[in-house]
């Protein structure tokens, strides 16, 4: 995300005090430092990030050397894996459900990912980009994500735009990840140049994978742009031609920089128009756009940042009961930043800013048209500050239902979706988290059979003790 569409780069000065991350990271399937993407002064590796690296380093060598592999060959394997996640519980605490076994012995972890392998897994945000799209700003998710959260991504394709494009989108969703079915999303820009796919091209990628599967492993959206001129006509071409599974809309106008567009769900003039026609064609699902704003955002977009937050979804949930409104990103407000704030802010106060100010819509309002999907928000936090992943999964389920919260990656921004269902599959809420004054009771009620039972009905990700079922919604 560009809000200025320019780049700041580090001096000749910093440059001299950097090495290049294929040079000087440690390549572990889950990252273990902070380093930049160019455009900002790394920071110096934590503490703790010191202790995870040392820590998986140890646990590579023991185990690579009994089953004859060296550290480098160990780490590709899903023992590998497993002790990535066996260093991090040791550092950050009982997090993710590994056991030792799972890191010393190939059967216990080729069973484990044999029983998990036919679940269904639906993923309702992943994106790719038009074959003429030319603007390597882009670049700069993948760049974040592959120093940060996935560090294959420097591998195979490489940080180039055909990573980011339908042959590589293929591969990564659909071969190189457990997904059986994907969702297609865009995104409007004042800008036509960082349009990333128009309606009519994700319809016809929709047909063209589900030709090929033979098999429908495809849905899409259709681009919603309120306040553009012939918006609503777009609309209605859409429901006559496109005939999109649901809609797309960013309240903030352009995600790539300053908008003249921005609008409000509640805006009973300009939007409630909309509401009227997609509930009459019988597709009432609207994916929202909200949160992951810079960390200056206040500065940065003035007039706009107010658009991103959640004020303005209880009301239209309230008036269009018909509607289900999906809100992208759980509403989490960093984007390409780690959430150290928010985490801090969370263990003295229990608030997420604005992710709880989503979770409290449905009692606030006495909605049960509002949801939770994860893009970004999971990924920006689940191996990296896994303790604020947890509290911001929990406080969802908690306050708007297991069958509330829905399954996305924002892939291929961030390479293959497999690193974020993995970290998913072995998410716990600690113990100690539980007994705070927030209390997150779900976890205790998710233990109950017979909700499990429902929640593995229908479709979900995984359940592992104390954790929660991601149902889908179409």
């Amino acid at each position: 995300m560009e809000h200025n569409r320019s780049s700041v780069w580090l001096s000749e000065e910093e440059l001299g005090r950097t090495e290049p991350v294929e040079v000087a990271a440690f390549r572990s399937p889950i990252p273990t430092q902070i380093v930049s993407n160019g455009e900002y002064t790394p920071a110096p590796q934590t503490e703790q990030q010191r202790r995870v690296e040392a820590r998986f380093k140890e646990l590579a060598d023991t185990y690579g050397h009994r089953l004859g592999m060296d550290r480098r060959q160990f780490l590709k394997t899903s023992c590998g894996m497993a002790a990535a996640f066996l260093a991090m519980n040791q550092v950050f605490g009982p997090i993710f459900d590994v056991t030792e076994a799972e890191a010393a012995e190939p059967e216990r972890a080729h069973a484990r990912s044999d029983a998990l392998k036919d679940q269904f897994i639906f993923d309702v945000q992943t994106h790719f980009v038009r074959d003429n799209f030319e603007k390597e700003g882009l670049l700069s998710l993948g760049k974040f994500a592959s120093e940060h959260w996935n560090p294959t991504m420097l591998k195979d394709v490489g940080l180039t735009l055909q990573r980011y494009k339908f042959q590589n989108y293929v591969k990564e969703i659909f071969l190189d990840s457990d997904t059986k079915v994907a969702l297609l999303s865009s995104s409007p820009s004042d800008d036509p140049a960082w349009e990333l796919l128009s309606n009519d091209q994700m319809a016809a990628a929709r047909t063209s994978i589900n030709q090929a599967a033979g098999s429908r492993r495809l849905l899409c959206h259709s681009v919603i742009t309120p306040g553009k001129p012939g918006w609503l006509e777009e609309v209605e071409r859409g429901i006559a031609e496109v005939k999109p599974e649901s809609w797309k809309g960013y309240t903030i106008g352009d995600p790539f920089g300053p908008s003249k567009f921005p609008w409000r769900l509640d805006d009973e003039k300009l939007v409630y128009p909309f509401y009227e026609k997609i509930v009459k064609a019988g597709i009432p699902t609207v994916c929202i756009h909200k949160g992951l704003l810079p960390a200056d955002y206040e500065k940065s977009l003035p007039e706009l940042w107010k658009y991103a937050r959640v004020d303005d979804v209880g009301k239209a949930a309230k008036d269009w009961p018909q509607v289900n409104f999906i809100i992208y990103h759980s509403a989490l407000r960093p984007f390409v930043e780690l959430p150290e704030r928010e985490l801090a802010e969370f263990e003295q106060s229990g608030y997420i800013q604005w992710t709880t100010d989503l979770a409290r819509i449905p009692a606030q309002y006495s909605v049960t048209n509002v949801y939770a999907e994860l893009g970004t928000a999971f990924a920006n936090s689940a191996v990296t500050h896994p303790r604020l992943s947890a509290a911001l999964i929990g406080q969802l389920v908690d306050r708007m239902g297991a069958d509330h919260v829905v399954w996305g990656t924002d892939s291929v921004w961030y390479g293959s979706p497999q690193w974020q269902i993995e970290a998913l599959r072995r998410l716990e809420i600690p113990d100690d988290m539980l007994k705070q004054q927030w209390p997150l009771k779900v976890c205790a009620e998710l233990l109950n059979e017979k909700l499990r039972a429902q929640a593995q009905a229908s479709a979900c990700v995984g359940v592992a003790p104390k954790i929660f079922a991601v149902n889908w919604l179409w």
